[in-house]
């Protein structure tokens, strides 16, 4: 079957199971949730689901510590449920994307507990190694959540690896038969009529041979040894040749600290073993490696990031968009404002939904939450952020360590949705499962349904807008004063079309001018966030964008 690239056309909405919707009472979200709110999702004008993972699973990672990958979570619902909101998802032409997390499983999978027994064929589905005595370590390398990569298994006496939580063992990817296993994942949400995965640290799976000690990266040790491994691209070609090249799907990568140069070597559309790559780069403005490492917001640091990524692709491969999800505070509260919060939202909003490539929007980005701030450290569940705190910043108070956790933590994007403005905002009859924002009764999706002015009625138009546009798919991306610090401009331009979006990162009034070739007196704006525009003049977190054909 031809892989056909149906992807470039959609805007896909990722849903974060546990907090999006409750169907049953329970206070977890579920598929039935999802079943009840395709058709908002819908509206909205996106055409895909991407789902986050929603396998069975002890829960050591929020679901990415999965111990079964061909069945669906009884708390979600279970296959049946998956199988009708497959069936109206599709019925809606939309597409349905799982995770695919194969770096690592749940140190209660079956074949760990095998493999920990040394029971054939599972013995080195995993990286063991023996313990090296005198207390040391097989090597120096650090887990991205919880310490160091190494812990001591009693039942086989050796050590195992883990790149991120404890209860996280990573995959021998270099054994044949691990990535047989992987074939057979694959093949089974292909053949239920899944439409494609987005592949978790995908770029991890292979190690350096020996697994040689770090002396060079400052934090995270170990990443040059596993990132773009010696064998990735060997295992990738084996996965789409095996398998996916006899689907009609797509895939979408998660690739930590990469560069467009070198994501060319995974998506070229004429040689590439994936489809799209999601990158962090653009979510570094305002931090150093990770999150957890905040510095001040720089947004010519933001413009660069998402500049580099539309030349350097351009005619090669395909941009993924996105500006939230689950691993990222949400980013009114980063990049935006929220003294300007609903001008802010929207103007991050229109800054990267016309730009070349797929956009992706996180459930709840399109009404502006916010970032949650909880009165005590113990009150978040996720492990990279519980572990930081305990473990850094010591000199610090609780409190600015705690303050420092607002800013920072992934679990203030993984808060329950707010559908409106009753008990536990409508996101449940029961007890949730997570805290819900203390904002809610402020922001939440009813009352922005009944506003026409609203930062949800703006998403809507925006990805109206979007679709309507030849000069986003097919046109050529420029950046207009890259040195400003105040402002982001950027135009797409196509043989009968051409746009000019203008977006403002200042809180107060803005004078600018247009580039050559750009004449404002011929153009119709057709977005702006503002009522009655003026047109050499932009208000706080003012976005226009105008239109040429």
């Amino acid at each position: 079957m031809e892989r056909t690239r149906w992807y470039k056309d959609k805007v896909f909405y990722q849903v974060w199971p546990r907090s999006f919707k409750d169907g049953n009472g329970d206070g977890m979200g579920d598929l039935l949730g999802v079943l009840e709110k395709l058709d908002y999702i819908k509206n909205l004008g996106c055409d895909g689901i991407w789902f986050s993972p929603i396998y069975p699973s002890p829960g050591a990672d929020c679901g990415y510590d999965i111990s079964d990958y061909m069945d669906i979570a009884p708390e979600f619902g279970g296959m049946e449920a998956f199988r009708k909101v497959l069936e109206g998802a599709h019925a809606r032409d939309m597409k349905i994307v799982m995770d695919l997390v194969v770096n690592h499983t749940s140190d209660e999978h079956e074949w760990f507990q095998k493999s920990r027994q040394r029971i054939s064929p599972y013995t080195d589905y995993y990286i063991w190694r023996p313990d090296p005595g005198n207390g040391k370590l097989p090597n120096n390398w650090d887990s991205n959540f919880e310490g160091k990569a190494w812990t001591f298994d009693e039942v086989r006496g050796e050590y195992y690896l883990h790149l991120f939580a404890v209860k996280q063992p990573d995959l021998n990817m270099d054994n044949p038969l691990v990535r047989e296993e992987v074939k057979k994942i694959l093949r089974f949400w292909l053949d239920l009529g899944v439409d494609g995965f987005r592949e978790d640290v995908i770029t991890y799976i292979s190690k350096k041979e020996g697994l040689p000690d770090d002396h060079l990266f400052p934090i995270y040790k170990g990443m040059p040894h596993y990132n773009h491994g010696p064998h990735v691209h060997e295992y990738l070609t084996e996965f789409k040749r095996d398998v996916l090249d006899h689907y009609d799907c797509f895939t979408i990568a998660e690739a930590p600290l990469v560069q467009p140069g070198q994501a060319l070597s995974y998506i070229r559309e004429d040689s590439g073993q994936l489809d799209m790559m999601i990158q962090f780069q653009c979510m570094c403005a305002d931090c150093l490696f990770t999150d957890y490492l905040p510095t001040r917001f720089h947004l010519r640091k933001m413009k660069r990031a998402f500049s580099s990524w539309q030349y350097r692709l351009k005619g090669r491969a395909w941009n993924s968009l996105y500006i939230e999800n689950h691993d990222h505070p949400r980013i009114v509260s980063r990049y935006g404002s929220e003294t300007f919060w609903a001008e802010s939202a929207k103007m991050l909003a229109a800054m990267y939904l016309f730009q070349q490539g797929t956009p992706f929007i996180y459930q709840g980005q399109e009404i502006g939450m916010t970032n949650w701030r909880p009165s005590d450290p113990d009150m978040y569940e996720d492990v990279q952020t519980r572990y930081h705190y305990a473990h850094s910043n010591l000199k610090k108070s609780p409190g600015q360590r705690l303050q420092a956790l607002w800013r920072s933590s992934r679990d203030s994007a993984r808060t329950p949705m707010q559908w409106d403005g009753g008990e536990n905002a409508g996101f449940t009859t029961g007890t949730p499962w997570f805290y819900v924002n203390e904002n809610y009764r402020q922001i939440n999706v009813a009352s922005q349904e009944a506003d026409s002015n609203s930062i949800l009625n703006f998403y809507r138009k925006a990805v109206k807008l979007r679709k309507s546009l030849s000069c986003v798919r097919y046109g050529v991306y420029r950046e207009h004063f890259p040195l400003s610090d105040k402002l982001y401009m950027y135009s797409m331009t196509g043989e009968r079309q051409k746009i000019l979006v203008v977006c403002s990162f200042c809180e107060k009034p803005l004078r600018y001018g247009v580039p050559k070739g750009f004449n404002l007196d011929t153009a119709r704006l057709v977005l702006c966030n503002y009522p009655g525009p003026n047109q050499r003049v932009l208000q706080p977190y003012e976005c226009k964008v105008y239109l040429w054909q």
